[in-house]
């Protein structure tokens, strides 16, 4: 297993992908499930739907964050593997939080397929099965990194990534809580800390924080880059919510719901800021309804309101500041992974 790395080329997705194999043998052979095959077959399928169906776009950044930081040294075979696991970690914390959200939200499907508490006998089963996912990661910790001087900094910053995650999804839920819409709830500042609770910390810091603990740096020292990291993570989802109304479903890979859900979208927040008193109507009266024509009235609504420029304008400003901030930044390697952050998600489409 290698990496590239002063002239070492292979393909990172595989040399990723291959640990997902190794990781979930381990876990199956947990005591806990010695006394019987179904409980292992039950995990064994359960890890399989849902743990490494998606990008893989949060786990590989470990690897390449890491890769960065070491200042082109070429990289040992056990060194990549350490941050294949960190990576996978982070995987399996994002399958948590999928299962349970999809619960919570009603979701029908996920990645192109079911939900998983939608298939025949799993049901509210998968709300065990989240916990399951979540508890598999301190053993992954515990048997590959404790001996690691950076092991309990490394529990704790899972532990806290968590926490945040769950937060922001907790206001996410008492924001649009079904039977209580009230959009004079929808402010920017609402708006910005549900965003930076529910996915910034944990798709964008968590990666770059486990490559700078494996790289044997005091995340004390680096405040200023996980500020950096948690405002890209904001631009992530406002451009998110830019193409749920106006990307084209066969670029993007799926069709935006988030009028019809009532989500407190970027968009929506940015109407409320604009709008004359009977455009507010327009949007009180259809926002949150699930009718084509209600729908169609609020994106039209968003066109006369020009959201396409204020979007263009705000994505260009954003893209300023934080190039900004990544160059005001000590260490060239740090920039360097900064960059590359901001480089996948830059005017991406979908």
């Amino acid at each position: 297993m290698a990496a590239t790395s002063n002239g070492q080329t292979v393909n990172l997705r595989d040399t990723f992908v291959s640990v997902y194999s190794r990781l979930k043998s381990e876990l199956l052979q947990d005591p806990a499930f010695e006394s019987t095959d179904d409980s292992r077959q039950w995990v064994e399928r359960m890890l399989d739907y849902n743990v490494p169906g998606g990008k893989l776009n949060r786990g590989r950044s470990v690897v390449d964050s890491y890769r960065l930081l070491q200042q082109g040294k070429t990289l040992e075979e056990s060194e990549i593997f350490l941050a294949c696991v960190l990576g996978w970690c982070i995987e399996w914390l994002q399958a948590y939080f999928l299962v349970l959200d999809d619960i919570m939200d009603g979701s029908h499907t996920r990645r192109g397929q079911p939900c998983w508490f939608r298939l025949p006998k799993v049901g509210l089963i998968a709300t065990n099965d989240g916990i399951i996912l979540r508890n598999h990661i301190p053993r992954m910790l515990q048997k590959h990194f404790r001996e690691k001087p950076y092991y309990v900094d490394l529990l704790d910053l899972f532990n806290e990534v968590e926490f945040q995650t769950a937060s922001g999804q907790m206001l996410d839920l008492i924001t649009t809580h079904e039977g209580e819409k009230d959009l004079s709830k929808y402010t920017l500042s609402v708006y910005r800390r549900i965003v930076q609770y529910k996915t910034s910390y944990y798709s964008f810091y968590l990666p770059v924080a486990c490559a700078l603990l494996m790289s044997g740096e005091n995340l004390n020292n680096f405040t200023e880059v996980k500020n950096i990291l948690v405002e890209m993570g904001t631009y992530f989802q406002v451009q998110d919510d830019y193409l749920d109304c106006f990307g084209t479903p066969e670029v993007i890979g799926k069709i935006g719901t988030d009028i019809e859900d009532f989500k407190c979208s970027w968009l929506v927040v940015q109407a409320l800021d604009r709008v004359n008193e009977d455009q507010k109507s327009v949007l009180y009266d259809n926002y949150g309804k699930p009718d084509a024509a209600n729908v169609a009235k609020v994106k039209e609504l968003y066109k006369e309101l020009d959201l396409q420029a204020v979007f263009e304008e705000y994505e260009h400003a954003s893209y300023e500041h934080l190039i900004s901030s990544i160059e005001a930044q000590p260490s060239a390697f740090v920039q360097d992974v900064l960059k590359i952050f901001l480089g996948k998600i830059y005017k991406r489409q979908k």
